[in-house]
């Protein structure tokens, strides 16, 4: 099969899409810059960090995080339903409007409780953004290109994180000059709108996915997108992306029939389904538990803790999520060459080793003077950055929104999600508790989880680089109706056959064979 490099109108499609990418992970990230301005402590009534008082507002911040995971975590369940109701596209778009109006109510609130809400909202919004953007980024990419389209995901990701710290880092100094000003604080939160009004303001152009209108029993509508998409010079008569669309039809008919013979639990209720499911959701799960939300979160807290004051914490955490972007750029040009399972093995492996030793300097030198030991923790805290962003970050995204069939991808990819969400919750409401109370022994805690993941990626997690989404099934034990991938003979002579009669159903007369390649083409007569 040889490669397709994805035309202009798909790769500005994946990209679009991946606006939201950027507003997920914005609002994810927003509230570590807004612990970092002096005046929001103030506006809010809420002791900082090193007063009397500051172990209410640690609980505090936990909650702001916990509810907003909360909020996401309901909204992936919710995202379960509308994406196959109403179609990854619409519900896109209801994403993108939850996420509006929760920033401008977390911009404009008043006191604790009315933050505490709008936290709910926002994280309603990124919860929808964030379940639906990979899948349906994944539907719309040709199999060749899977990786690298779904890895923009990742990489918009990474633009969300560095806005996030930048601008939090800017804002910084409203504050620091003496002003009592919340433009500081309120800015950042407020500017989580700004990709979500792009991508509403993007989203009428954009298709719906070829898979969810065939769903839909819309098949003419899904051809024609999927032609669209799929087209590029090198295919004049569209053969492949005609071949793609009858294993999609197959398949579907296929697991429609599945379907019928099971009940509405079908996510579990046959064996390799229920191993997608527990893939999918330990997949994000775990990954939360390697410690990077921590991080991400609450780095200016980890930094002060090292001795880093004034400005320094929310410097060294701009750079920190902007050393993200050449591992996720790695991820989608390489995904597709080197495989999901290697990735996320050689992530996992470099962040447990990682994890061992910040855990080790943190013992030794946090509350000290010794600046060389701190400056060495703070090394290392930047090199589980690059085995995060390198190998784990866009893989992950991409790996849960390619194992699940279409009839039950959306449920399976909120399923994981949901993971990603309650780990969250756990993690980031007793974070700073954590880093408080307990200080470097925290790090041990995200050590074993990490390390046990490294086997259950090893031993359950499944290879699917260069498979059809259809394809894919057969790496959970199923049945795949006809190939895309690997086609055997008789595979061949069925697609040549289908696109036979749809040639000549739409008033062409044609002779059909099999080339050199494998791949069927068509000659006009």
């Amino acid at each position: 099969m040889g490669k397709r490099i994805p035309n202009a109108f798909n790769l500005l499609v994946v990209i679009a899409a991946a606006l939201g990418s950027t507003c997920c992970s914005y609002g994810m990230a927003v509230i570590s810059s807004t612990i970092g301005q002096p005046s929001f402590y103030s506006n809010l009534g809420l002791a900082p960090q090193g007063e009397p008082g500051y172990d209410r507002t640690a609980e505090l911040i936990g909650a702001f995080n916990g509810v907003n995971s909360a909020g996401s975590a309901l909204a992936a369940v919710f995202t379960a339903w509308s994406s196959d109701k109403w179609g990854r596209l619409r519900t896109m778009q209801m994403g993108c409007i939850f996420s509006i109006v929760g920033a401008a109510l977390c911009a404009g609130s008043v006191n604790v409780a009315m933050f505490m809400v709008a936290r709910i909202v926002a994280g309603w919004g990124v919860g929808m953004l964030i379940t639906v953007i990979p899948m349906y980024q994944a539907e719309v990419s040709t199999p060749e290109s899977r990786g690298f389209m779904v890895s923009m995901h990742g990489i918009m990701f990474a633009m969300g994180y560095t806005l996030s710290a930048w601008i939090g880092f800017g804002c910084y100094f409203v504050s620091a000059s003496g002003s009592d000003s919340s433009f500081a604080w309120r800015f950042p939160l407020a500017f989580q709108m700004v990709p979500a009004i792009l991508l509403l303001g993007c989203s009428p152009w954009l298709p719906f996915s070829p898979r969810w209108l065939l769903a839909q029993n819309r098949a003419d509508e899904a051809h024609a997108v999927l032609q669209r998409l799929h087209h590029t010079g090198d295919d004049a008569r569209d053969d492949l992306a005609n071949k793609e669309f009858y294993q999609m039809k197959k398949q579907l008919d296929l697991d429609r029939a599945i379907k019928a013979k099971t009940s509405a639990f079908e996510l579990f209720k046959t064996a390799p389904n229920r191993r997608r499911a527990y893939v999918g959701f330990s997949l994000m799960f775990l990954n939360m538990f390697t410690g990077v939300l921590i991080i991400a979160n609450y780095g200016v807290i980890l930094y002060a803790n090292l001795g880093m004051q004034t400005y320094m914490p929310l410097l060294l955490s701009a750079i920190w999520v902007t050393a993200s972007f050449p591992g996720n750029i790695f991820t989608a040009f390489f995904v597709d060459r080197l495989g999901r399972r290697l990735f996320l093995l050689t992530g996992l492996a470099g962040l447990t080793v990682t994890l061992v030793f910040e855990c080790i300097l943190q013992a030794l030198y946090q509350g000290t003077t010794n600046k060389a030991g701190q400056r060495a923790a703070v090394f290392f805290i930047f090199l589980f950055i690059a085995f995060w962003s390198t190998f784990i970050d866009a893989t992950q995204y991409l790996y849960v929104a390619e194992i699940f069939p279409t009839h039950i991808r959306g449920a399976g990819v909120a399923f994981s999600m949901v993971g990603l969400y309650v780990a969250s919750i756990i993690i980031l409401s007793v974070g700073p508790i954590a880093l408080e109370k307990i200080t470097w022994r925290f790090f041990i805690v995200l050590i074993i989880p990490t390390a046990c993941h490294f086997l259950n990626v090893y031993f359950i997690f499944p290879e699917t680089k260069q498979r059809s989404l259809e394809d894919i099934n057969q790496a959970f034990g199923e049945r795949v109706a006809v190939h895309y991938y690997g086609a055997t003979a008789e595979d061949e002579k069925v697609y040549e056959q289908a696109m036979r009669e749809d040639r000549v159903a739409h008033g062409d007369v044609e002779k059909a064979g099999v080339g050199e390649t494998g791949v069927v083409h068509v000659e006009k007569v």
